[in-house]
């Protein structure tokens, strides 16, 4: 076979990017309880703040169809992918600015039009990048080099809400539970001057201006021709139900604290700061197989890089103010999830089924269980979230060619999932329905689907001939 080299300068700079869309995603689990407070709203009601954030990449998704078809030419060919980058990110720059008048006038429509449009810029990132990541290299190893850029992603998820926790109620050494909205804008803001600078540094990079060989696809004209696949029809939903669970169990997780433990709003950081780090701590094991390594350090780097990153998080946290100790049983989950990242050995297919058998297991511990183990059980499922993305993305476009830019915004479209699942869950949360801990059944389902789907999608691949398994054993053996 023959090996196609990474450019891993211009792979560094373009996972830039991914910090940005965790920051984003992770800080919306402490504004949902923030505002839910300030302005009295029901547990559906406050979901919708993740409502607006993630239907937006389906409306920009929508956009980028339309506009192609106009075209007659694939957006991103057209204009090229550093000047697509560039323009996302100024487009959610301008959604920053609405945190301004959203935070001075406590208002709810202005706050979710503001992370609405910062998602609209998302969107065409997304749409950029994610390919990107799996076509600058090898494409056996495209699930890895997303996991990598996963790593990066995670440690915005990490800092995000440790950070806009910060900024509204200050250390929490000073015991202050009063909520300051107007302080939610000066992370927000700060945050979209690094949007524009990072428009300017894409604008300028190494990163390539377009893959594949076409450049005069239609991405509006190819959309009956890509659904054909059915790997890309499965993957959507695949996706919807991914982004789903994963933002579910994270923004729901502070009403479950609050209603079962007694948790107060300026105390929840740290735990939905470590469901986002769950993330990082699998996507970091993971990525070091997407480097041109020996197999021993590989296997190395891939037990020693889980607890790097879960002491990444110990000490972002430490720095907080917070108490970290009430975390170290968690080591134990991390081991966990090392070894099965081990057994997978980078296999997008075993680890969807793995990571999904062991998700739905850490929630039906988190359903059945109390206290603390609960707490653990539910953030676990960040550890067994954390590479499925790549996963399902790497599955999703496999054998595309020209309509891989099709296939991408196809299952960034269904990224609405994250605001969809997340207001079903947190409709039957309430007390006269499944009420909040049973209302986490909703994400069983999710992972049930996941796993059917590397099961499918193994079999439609290897019609295609695409066989993951024997590709996957030629690189080890490398």
């Amino acid at each position: 076979m023959q090996k196609i080299k990474t450019n891993y300068g211009a792979l560094g700079t373009l996972i830039t990017i991914f910090f940005f869309w965790g920051f984003v995603a992770a800080s919306n689990d402490i504004l949902i309880p923030v505002f839910k407070k300030a302005l009295d709203l029901s547990q559906f009601e406050s979901q919708l703040i993740s409502v607006a954030f993630y239907v937006a990449y389906t409306v920009g998704s929508i956009i980028y169809f339309v506009v192609s078809a106009l075209l007659k030419r694939d957006i991103l060919n057209a204009v090229g992918y550093r000047n697509g980058l560039a323009l996302g990110l100024l487009i959610s720059a301008l959604g920053t600015l609405l945190f301004i008048p959203a935070a001075n006038n406590a208002s709810f429509p202005l706050l979710i039009s503001g992370l609405f449009i910062v998602g609209l810029g998302f969107s065409l990132q997304q749409i950029a990048a994610n390919p990107l990541a799996v076509q600058m290299g090898d494409p056996t190893k495209g699930n890895m080099r997303l996991s990598l850029a996963g790593g990066v992603n995670n440690v915005g998820t990490t800092i995000g809400p440790v950070i806009v926790s910060f900024a509204i109620f200050g250390s929490i050494s000073s015991g202050n539970t009063s909520i300051n909205l107007e302080a939610v804008q000066t992370p927000y803001l700060i945050l979209g001057g690094a949007f524009v600078l990072a428009a300017i540094l894409f604008k300028f990079s190494s990163v390539p201006d377009r893959i594949g060989s076409s450049e005069n696809n239609s991405s509006g004209g190819n959309i009956l021709q890509t659904l054909k696949y059915p790997q890309v029809l499965l993957g959507m939903i695949a996706i919807f139900l991914y982004v789903g669970v994963e933002v579910s169990t994270a923004s729901n997780l502070p009403e479950f604290m609050k209603q079962r433990l007694g948790t107060g709003e300026n105390e929840v950081a740290p735990f939905v700061s470590l469901f986002w780090a769950s993330l990082m701590i699998g996507r970091w094991t993971s990525a070091a197989g997407a480097f041109n390594l020996k197999k021993e350090t590989k296997v190395k780097l891939s037990l020693l890089l889980p607890f790097v990153a879960f002491a990444l998080f110990l000490l972002i946290n430490f720095i907080a103010g917070y108490n970290v100790t009430d975390f170290y049983p968690y080591l134990f989950l991390v081991i966990i999830l090392a070894t099965a990242d081990g057994i997978s050995e980078g296999n997008p297919i075993r680890q969807l089924v793995l990571y999904s058998v062991l998700a739905i297991t850490a929630l039906i511990v988190g359903i059945f269980g109390s206290g603390m183990i609960s707490v653990f059980a539910f953030i676990a499922v960040g550890l067994f979230c954390s590479t499925l993305w790549p996963c399902i993305f790497t599955l999703g476009i496999a054998g595309l060619g020209d309509k891989t830019n099709t296939a991408s915004s196809l299952l960034i479209m269904m990224i609405m999932g994250g605001g969809i699942v997340s207001a079903i869950q947190g409709g039957l949360a309430e007390d006269s329905l499944l009420g909040i801990q049973h209302s986490y059944w909703v994400g069983v389902a999710c992972f049930v689907y996941l796993g059917f789907f590397a099961l499918m999608v193994k079999r439609i691949l290897a019609k295609q001939g695409i066989n993951y398994e024997t590709l996957n054993e030629e690189q080890a053996n490398e």
